[in-house]
């Protein structure tokens, strides 16, 4: 996988940093064998608003023969993007590239016309900007990232970390993605309409050891009913006190989050294993499944069967 990450005079080190950071852990993991590449249109070099010199860079050119395409911000007083960005940007897409516009980086991707008549997200700050420069773009500040499949935006600054990870998950699958944020030490949910996937929450257990000992508990346990009562019993805490200490840990609550861990767990082994539906959904505490299908269909637009079979079309091979 080849991936071209925009750079430009004053953009922030944490905005060029977090593709690579998430991509090339891919690579540090033994995942695949996905290579970033920055590239600019203003000469050999950058300054970020730091004050870093960073030099060496390629040019429009390193967006030939990419699949993936990052413009990963925008510069903050939301310059009219310059005609050979535009143009890198659209030569790109039509090749077949996929093209990623984080946080402002939704504007240049916007103005080279690949979000016309449909949904896009960007920092909270500049959506009603974007939607006023392009009304022909749908506009949704509720959400982390828009994946459309060819285009994708994100919403501000850590969100493209979410972004990333969901690219990952993409062509990887959740497993990958998985050992990807636990490496990173990403939370392991956000809010906003989308959600991050690693292998045990991250809740620190030195402030809040009850409940992490029932997160533990609970993912040890999910073909199990995991009611409120259970979770709470569990924590040795009343229903009120648990629901309100739970949401303070997790950004969830305890219902929620049980449906969560399931369809993750439901999705790694539709990925990983050749199990019918019907075991998978009691081994992940869906009870019938047709609960399954209804929960995976509302969450994921697709069913279980239709998952697995476009994740086995699309699976890439692992560098051994």
């Amino acid at each position: 996988m080849r991936i071209a990450v925009h750079a430009f005079d004053g953009i922030t080190m944490f905005h060029l940093a977090a593709p690579q950071l998430v991509f090339g852990e891919v690579a540090k993991l033994g995942l695949g064998d996905w290579t970033t590449h920055v590239w600019t249109t203003s000469g050999p070099s950058i300054v970020t608003s730091e004050g870093y010199t960073i030099a060496g860079l390629g040019g429009p050119s390193t967006t030939e023969g990419a699949d993936i395409v990052v413009v990963p911000s925008w510069r903050d007083d939301l310059a009219t993007p310059d005609a050979g960005l535009v143009r890198a940007v659209q030569d790109a897409h039509a090749s077949g590239s996929m093209v990623i516009g984080l946080c402002l980086g939704a504007f240049p991707v916007a103005a080279a016309g690949l979000l016309r008549h449909r949904t896009a997200v960007t920092h909270w700050s500049a959506t009603g900007e974007l939607a006023a420069r392009h009304p022909e773009v749908t506009v949704d500040s509720s959400v982390l990232y828009v994946d459309h499949g060819d285009v994708l935006t994100s919403a501000g600054t850590a969100s493209g970390i979410d972004a990333c990870l969901h690219v990952v998950r993409k062509h990887l699958g959740v497993t990958a993605a998985n050992r990807v944020a636990r490496s990173l030490v990403v939370a392991p949910h956000r809010e906003g309409g989308q959600a991050q996937y690693i292998e045990r929450p991250l809740v620190d257990a030195r402030s809040d050891a009850p409940i992490a000992e029932v997160l533990t508990w609970a993912l040890e346990h999910l073909d199990r009913p995991l009611t409120l009562e259970d979770l709470a019993a569990r924590a040795t805490m009343s229903r009120r006190n648990f629901v309100r200490r739970f949401r303070e840990a997790t950004g969830s609550t305890p219902a929620r989050w049980v449906t969560d861990q399931r369809l993750d767990e439901a999705r790694r082994l539709l990925e990983t294993s050749d199990w019918p539906v019907d075991r998978i959904a009691q081994e992940c505490g869906f009870g019938s499944p047709v609960t399954l299908r209804q929960n995976f269909a509302a969450r994921f637009a697709t069913s279980p069967a239709g998952y697995r079979r476009a994740f086995q079309e699309r699976r890439p091979q692992a560098v051994v």
